[in-house]
């Protein structure tokens, strides 16, 4: 390994699986290049968080040591996905008088107004992840983008701050510190899955992200290239394999096995008969049987989001239309089904960004740990490592500073698209 060789790594911490993506970045192009990816499936978490520390952590562990064992790489530091309904987002605004003797518009002066801007607006038992500015106001000119070196007396913000219940954030952190890991940046799964699945035009134009989970739904709203509204509905895929295994009256592994070879959104013509193999086993079950039980959930996920697209202001009004990922966006014909659902255009997004031969990070499920690690290349906090040195004590440390640097990650990835 090069003595400056940097990597960057992102673990998706799901409610039924981990995955976990590392790249090293090319010094020439700055590319991550994707050189180890590794799964586990997880236990102990409920509705996308932490019940029992010990399940995922020793997932991460599982999921992290297959990746290292690919790129040769001991993976001291990544950022983590974050999710469950807890997560949620508030307009805000906020006001300061600027501190410098020229009056010009600082780094130290944006990072105060932003703490003014979440005092008092988020509650103590809450933690805030992200801020993402919408437009500052500088002593009466308005929609101004970006106010640094800029010279005036009063600068006003309008900001968007996405928070997370506090001991749901700590929590995450102990269970990858328990595997051995510094969790420096913590973003929620659907804003690292949109950073991976998103282009330009369409955060500009208005488009909306759903990652489709295990155990959760959450929606993402962008236009005029800022994050709009971000929620979380308690229901996933999960909830389409246990209705099919009460409904088929079967195990629930042959259940799952029906979702993903069999299931189709927007259900068939004509009946048939399907056959399942399991455990030397054979099953058959009728088609129209199979898709009244997944239409019937898929209603219930869909309402849900549709609701929390009315929240946004934004439903049927997004040019861009919606984005799937997540596990479930690999259903058949499901972006056929949110169109008719929700009005909008549909698509299944792929996650791109990046290089390396890995066919498997290109599906839907890894738009997160995709994400996440596109993240952590661009937040400053990739890592130089050569040898084996997990979990001491300066790690940490250096973690906790590092997660204070590479907070408003997502801010500095919408910035690209800031005119």
């Amino acid at each position: 390994m090069q003595e400056n060789s940097r990597y960057a790594v992102g673990i998706d911490i799901g409610t039924t699986t981990i995955r976990c993506v590392v790249s090293h970045i090319d010094p020439a192009t700055g590319t991550p290049n994707i050189v180890g990816v590794g799964k586990a499936p997880s236990t102990g978490m409920r509705k996308g968080v932490v019940a029992n520390l010990q399940g995922p952590a020793a997932a991460i562990d599982d999921a992290l040591g297959e990746a290292e064992r690919m790129s040769g790489y001991q993976v001291d530091f990544a950022a983590v996905s974050i999710n469950g309904a807890h997560i949620i987002s508030t307009k805000t605004d906020g006001m300061i008088a600027v501190g410098t003797v020229d009056q010009e518009i600082r780094p130290d002066d944006l990072h105060r107004l932003e703490d003014v801007a979440a005092t008092g607006k988020v509650p103590p038992n809450r933690e805030v992840i992200e801020i993402v500015p919408h437009s500052y106001r500088l002593d009466g000119q308005d929609n101004i983008k970006d106010p640094l070196g800029m010279t005036g007396t009063r600068l006003e913000i309008r900001a968007n701050v996405v928070s997370a219940l506090t001991p749901h954030v700590k929590n995450l952190q102990k269970a990858a510190e328990l595997a051995k890991v510094d969790a420096h940046t913590i973003v929620p799964a659907v804003l690292a899955a949109s950073r991976s699945v998103l282009k330009e035009p369409q955060i500009e134009n208005g488009v909306a992200v759903i990652d489709l989970g295990g155990s959760t739904t959450s929606v993402a709203v962008f236009e005029e290239g800022d994050l709009q509204y971000v929620g979380v509905v308690p229901m996933g895929g999960n909830n389409i394999t246990n209705d099919l295994a009460i409904g088929l009256k079967t195990d629930p592994e042959v259940a799952e096995q029906v979702k993903l070879k069999h299931a189709v959104a927007t259900g068939r013509e004509h009946t048939e008969g399907i056959s399942i193999k399991h455990e030397n086993e054979i099953y058959t079950f009728h088609s129209s049987e199979i898709d009244e039980i997944v239409e019937a959930r898929l209603e219930e996920i869909f309402e849900a989001v549709q609701k929390e697209l009315v929240k946004a202001g934004r439903a049927g009004q997004l040019p861009s239309g919606v984005v799937l990922v997540g596990g479930s966006a690999k259903l058949k014909h499901i972006n056929e089904y949110a169109k008719q659902k929700l009005g909008l255009a549909a698509r299944v997004g792929k996650p791109t960004g990046f290089g390396g031969v890995s066919d498997e990070c290109e599906q839907p499920e890894y738009a997160t740990a995709v994400g996440l690690m596109l993240i952590d290349a661009e937040s400053g906090s990739a890592t130089s490592v050569k040898q084996r040195s997990h979990g001491s004590g300066q790690n940490a440390k250096k973690a906790r500073e590092s997660f204070k640097k590479a907070s408003g990650s997502v801010s500095k990835f919408l910035g690209k698209f800031r005119v």
